[in-house]
C-alpha cells in the first residue's frame, strides 16, 4: 500500500483504505446501505470505573477528583505506555494525523494510533482533517488505541483488564482493552474541556445548528434526550451533534463528524440520520440479518447501539463548523416523572440552576453498568463523567456568556407527559413532532410573547399557546387528570433537584431559582 511508511505502520489513510483493512482483517461486515457494521465485544458503552487522569503538578490542584475523575500515578502510567506501545510495535498499526476544534486557535492536533483499522476509520469520521498538520505551532496530542492489550490490575494499577488513562502533563491518551469507540471521543473531549476554560472558552456537550438568518442553537443534553435527531432539522443546517465550544464572538464545532444512537431509528422520524448511514459511515452494536440489512428495532446485542459519520453525509451543513454566538440555548430532560412541561422559559439565573443540575433519565445510556430501565438522573453540566473541572466552573463562563450575548434559555421535555413512565402509567412519550415544533417556536422567539402559566413547586414559567401544538401537551398538571398524583410526583421531583444542587457551591440566587419543594 501506498502509504505504509514502515513495517506495520500505515500512515493516513483514507476512509476508503480504512474500509478495505478492516474488511480485510475481518473487523466487520458491510451492509447492505454500504456501512460498516462492527461489534465490540462486552462493552457495549463508555466504562467510568475504568477512566483516569494521572494526578500531576499541571492538574493536580485543578481536577474535580472524584467520582469521575480518578487519579492514577505518573509513573504507573510510564510502565503502562511503554508496555501498550511495545505491544502495538509488534503488530499493524494505524496512524492518522487530525485536529479537535474547528478554529485557528482553539483546536488540538492529534496522532492517533490504532490497532484496528476501523477505530482509525472512526477517529477519522469524527475528528478534522486538516489541510495541513503542523504540530510546530502547537504540540501535539498523541493518543495509542490498543483494543486487544490485556491490562493486568496487580501489575498496571488499573481496576480492570482494560483502561482509558489521560496524562495532561505529557499530553498523551492511553486506550488498552476497550473496543467501544466512543471512548476514543469522549477522552479528547475531556482534555479540551480541562484545557479550554484558562483560555475564557466553554466546552459543551451539546448539538448546534444554524438558520437561514444566521441564528445558532445549542441542544445540550445526555445521550437518549434528543440532540442529535433535535439538531439535525429541515430548514437548518447543522453545525455538530455532540460537542462545541463556545467563546466571546461565536460557537465552533469540536468534531467533524456524528455519532447518533440506532435504536429504534425511523426514516420517517430522522430523515438525514437515515441517509448518512452509508459508505463510510460506521455501525457499532446493530443487527443485521443474512442480506445484510439492519434491524434497529432489534436491540438484543446492545440497549445503545451506534453509528459514526463524517459532517459530509450531512447535505445542509455548515461547512467550517462555526456560527454566531447562539440566540436560543435548549436544554433537553428526558423526564421519566412526567411532571415537566413541555417547554419552560428560564431566567439567566434558572438557567445556571438547570445546568448545573442536568436532570434527564438513563435512556440509552452509553455507559456500561447503567440501571436497567428507565431512571431519573442528574448529570452536571450535562456531561459529568466529561467535565475534569469542578461544575462551577463551567457555571461561571456559562453565565458570563449567556448575560454578555443576551441568549434565550428554555428547558424542554423529551420525556414522559401525562404521567410517570412505568406499567400501568397514563404516562406517554413526547413525540417528536411535537418537541420539533415546541424547538422551532423557541428559536422563532414566539415563547417569549406568548400567554403563560406558572408551576410554583417547579419554579417553572411555561407558555399555554403554541401554534401547531396541542394544548394538552403544554399545561403538565392538566394533562395528568389527576391533580393529586401530579402534585405528589411534581413534589418529588423538586426535592431531588434541591438534593442534587446541594453538592455545588454556587450564589444562593442560583439555588433561588430552582424548583422549590414544599414543608
Amino acid at each position: 500500500m501506498s502509504n505504509t511508511v514502515s513495517t506495520g505502520e500505515y500512515l493516513d489513510l483514507e476512509p476508503a483504505e480504512f474500509i478495505e483493512e478492516a474488511l480485510r482483517r475481518s473487523e466487520g461486515i458491510l451492509t447492505d446501505t454500504g456501512a460498516l457494521r462492527v461489534r465490540t465485544g462486552a462493552r457495549t458503552g463508555l466504562s467510568p470505573t475504568d477512566r483516569f487522569l494521572v494526578r500531576e503538578p499541571s492538574c493536580e490542584d485543578t481536577v474535580n477528583w472524584g467520582e469521575f475523575n480518578h487519579p492514577f500515578e505518573e509513573e504507573s502510567f510510564d510502565s503502562l505506555w511503554e508496555r501498550v506501545a511495545s505491544f502495538l510495535s509488534e503488530g499493524d498499526r494505524f496512524v492518522s494525523h487530525l485536529h479537535l476544534g474547528a478554529h485557528s486557535d482553539h483546536y488540538l492536533p492529534l496522532r492517533v494510533t490504532t490497532q484496528w483499522a476501523w477505530h482509525g476509520l472512526f477517529a477519522r469520521n469524527l475528528f478534522i482533517k486538516p489541510e495541513e498538520f503542523n504540530p510546530r505551532r502547537k504540540p501535539e496530542w498523541s493518543i495509542l488505541n490498543a483494543p486487544e492489550f490485556v491490562c493486568d490490575p496487580e501489575r498496571d494499577g488499573t481496576s480492570s483488564d482494560a483502561a482509558l488513562i489521560i496524562n495532561f502533563g505529557q499530553r498523551r491518551i492511553l486506550i488498552a482493552g476497550m473496543r467501544y469507540g466512543g471512548e476514543m471521543k469522549k477522552a479528547v473531549f475531556s482534555v479540551q474541556n480541562f484545557l479550554l476554560p484558562e483560555k475564557d472558552a466553554l466546552g459543551m456537550h451539546c448539538s448546534a445548528n444554524v438558520g437561514p438568518d444566521g441564528d445558532s442553537t445549542l441542544f445540550f443534553g445526555l445521550s437518549g434526550t434528543g440532540k442529535t435527531t433535535l439538531s439535525a432539522a429541515p430548514g437548518r443546517s447543522l453545525i455538530g451533534d455532540d460537542e462545541h465550544v463556545w467563546i466571546r464572538g461565536g460557537i465552533f464545532n469540536l468534531e467533524g463528524g456524528c455519532y447518533a444512537r440506532t435504536n429504534g431509528l425511523q426514516r420517517e422520524s430522522e430523515p438525514i440520520i437515515w441517509d448518512a448511514i452509508r459508505f463510510g459511515a460506521i455501525l457499532e452494536n446493530v443487527v443485521v440479518d443474512e442480506d445484510r440489512r439492519v434491524d434497529y428495532d432489534d436491540d438484543h446485542l446492545s440497549a445503545y447501539g451506534r453509528c459514526s459519520y463524517p459532517l459530509t453525509h450531512v447535505p445542509h451543513r455548515v461547512a467550517d463548523g462555526s456560527a454566531a454566538e447562539p440566540t436560543t440555548i435548549i436544554f433537553l430532560s428526558c423526564d421519566v416523572l412526567g411532571v415537566l412541561p413541555a417547554v419552560s422559559l428560564l431566567s439567566p439565573e434558572a438557567a445556571i440552576f438547570h445546568f448545573l443540575s442536568g436532570y434527564t433519565a438513563h435512556v440509552g445510556s452509553t455507559e456500561v453498568g447503567a440501571r436497567a430501565g428507565i431512571n431519573p438522573t442528574f448529570s452536571a453540566c450535562f456531561g459529568a463523567p466529561f467535565m475534569p473541572r469542578p461544575a462551577g466552573d463551567y457555571g461561571e463562563l456559562l453565565m458570563k456568556r449567556i448575560e454578555e450575548f443576551g441568549s434565550r434559555a428554555y428547558l424542554v421535555n423529551t420525556g414522559w407527559t401525562g404521567g410517570s413512565a412505568g406499567p400501568g402509567s397514563r404516562g406517554e412519550r413526547f413525540p417528536i413532532a411535537v418537541t420539533r415544533a415546541v424547538v422551532a417556536a423557541a428559536e422563532r422567539g414566539d415563547l417569549e410573547a406568548a400567554p403563560r402559566s406558572r408551576l410554583d413547586i417547579l419554579n417553572l414559567d411555561f407558555p399555554t399557546e403554541i401554534p401547531g401544538v396541542d394544548a394538552r401537551y403544554l399545561d403538565p398538571r392538566r394533562s395528568w387528570g389527576d391533580d393529586d398524583a401530579y402534585d405528589k410526583a411534581a413534589q418529588l421531583l423538586a426535592r431531588l433537584f434541591q438534593n442534587n444542587v446541594q453538592k455545588y457551591d454556587v450564589p444562593t440566587a442560583i439555588i433561588a431559582a430552582g424548583p422549590t419543594p414544599r414543608d
